[in-house]
Formats: structure tokens, C-alpha cells, sequence
């Protein structure tokens, strides 16, 4: 049987945009990406810590070492430039997966700049 657990995610970034006119997703600074695990077109849950807002979208590459944080299209709704968000994927695994498996957790600063990897 798989099961779904948490796999990485980015803990209070702060979006940095919110682009109404662009079609769909979650622009993410590609060094941020890196460091998390996560990889463009990569389905994404974001949690609002502000609003309480939570959601589902994919992430687009952004610049690396931009800090950027943007969220587009109809998810720019949901959010606010400023609001701290965690970014979260998940994984199905196995019980031997399991097992094994840690999280990748990065915490970043109030300019999306590492300053914790577990």
C-alpha cells in the first residue's frame, strides 16, 4: 500500500508578487528549488500563514538567487505581496520507503535566503 508524506518544503517564505495576468502557477527562485528538492512543473500545496488560504498549484523556475516568490494567475487571489507561505510536496511511498525517507525543510529569511536545510 502507498501512503502520502511529506517529501520537502519551504518554510515562511515571503511572496514577493502576485501576477493576476500570467496563467497559472508559482514562480519560485530557482536556487530555492534546488535546495528543497522540488523541481519545475512539480505539483505544490501552498499554505497561507497570514490568511489561512490553502492550495494547490505548480511551480515555474525563477531566477536563481532572486528570492522571487510569485504567485500568478488565479492563485495571485489568494495571497498578498508580504504574506508568509509554506510550500509543500508530498510523495507516495511504500512502507520500506518509508522507513528511510527524511523531509527536506528550508527555512529562509524575510528575503527568501537560506538559513536552515534539514
Amino acid at each position: 500500500m502507498l501512503m502520502e508524506f511529506l517529501y520537502s518544503k519551504i518554510h515562511r517564505a515571503t511572496v514577493t508578487d502576485a501576477n493576476l495576468n500570467y496563467v497559472g502557477s508559482i514562480t519560485i527562485d530557482e536556487a530555492l528549488l534546488k535546495a528543497a528538492n522540488m523541481r519545475e512543473y512539480q505539483k505544490v500545496e501552498i499554505l497561507d500563514v497570514n490568511n489561512g488560504e490553502r492550495f494547490q498549484t505548480y511551480i515555474i523556475k525563477g531566477e536563481p538567487n532572486s528570492g522571487c516568490i510569485c504567485l500568478n494567475g488565479a492563485a495571485a487571489r489568494k495571497v498578498q505581496k508580504g504574506d508568509k507561505v509554506i510550500i509543500v510536496t508530498y510523495a507516495q511511498m511504500d512502507e520500506k520507503e518509508y522507513a528511510t525517507h527524511k523531509p527536506t525543510v528550508v527555512i529562509v529569511d524575510d528575503n527568501n535566503k537560506i538559513v536552515e536545510k534539514h
